[in-house]
């Protein structure tokens, strides 16, 4: 089985009810010492689980982001993977964007460019960005809106990857369009 599907929800989920299975459907009275142990690996295997569990959704959790005031002001707080996550409109379509000061542009996956109603299939992937993992091939494309806080940017240029990306890249092209960009105590803040 490959990581992904060990430490996955659902596994975890038929794990734990194996583990409860077990407690429930065991033979009640005196036990033998075979019988405790295996009982105490049981019980332990499902603390295992739980944590798991609780790991997993800790990890896919996003921090909440802020508007404060009509969107003057967003406010967001460090992931737990210490990095900064917005959800922007794309087309009216909300996308999970990493904010990427390293990045120039906004770059989307085929996945959330798909989503933001983009026919990803007809694009021309002319363009090359070098990336992390190496090179990938993109293409450029204009939106028609990119709204975060009651605020839209409209007819915006934006990236296509056709490589593979968990998220969607915000980029400092986009980060410009704010006054001021402050990253303290955990807490990324841009102000219109």
């Amino acid at each position: 089985m490959s990581d992904g599907v060990i430490s996955g929800p659902l596994f975890m989920l038929m794990l734990g009810i194996g583990v409860m299975c077990w407690f429930m459907l065991r033979p009640k009275g005196e036990r033998s010492l075979a019988q405790r142990s295996t009982d105490w690996g049981m019980g332990a295997l499902g603390v295992i689980v739980a944590l798991g569990i609780w790991g997993d959704l800790q990890d896919r959790q996003s921090p909440v982001q802020a508007v404060v005031g009509d969107g003057a002001r967003i406010e967001v707080p460090r992931a737990s993977d210490g990095h900064y996550h917005l959800i922007i409109g794309v087309n009216g379509t909300p996308v999970e964007f990493l904010v990427d000061t390293g990045a120039s542009s906004v770059v989307l996956s085929d996945r959330d460019a798909r989503r933001a109603g983009i026919d990803v299939d007809n694009l021309a992937f002319t363009g090359f960005a070098n990336t992390a993992n190496g090179t990938v091939r993109t293409a450029d494309v204009w939106v028609d809106e990119l709204a975060l806080g009651g605020v839209s940017v409209r007819n915006f240029p934006v990236s296509v990857n056709g490589g593979e990306m968990d998220f969607s890249l915000l980029g400092m092209e986009y980060l410009e369009t704010f006054d001021r960009i402050e990253i303290s105590g955990g807490q990324l803040v841009l102000e219109r």
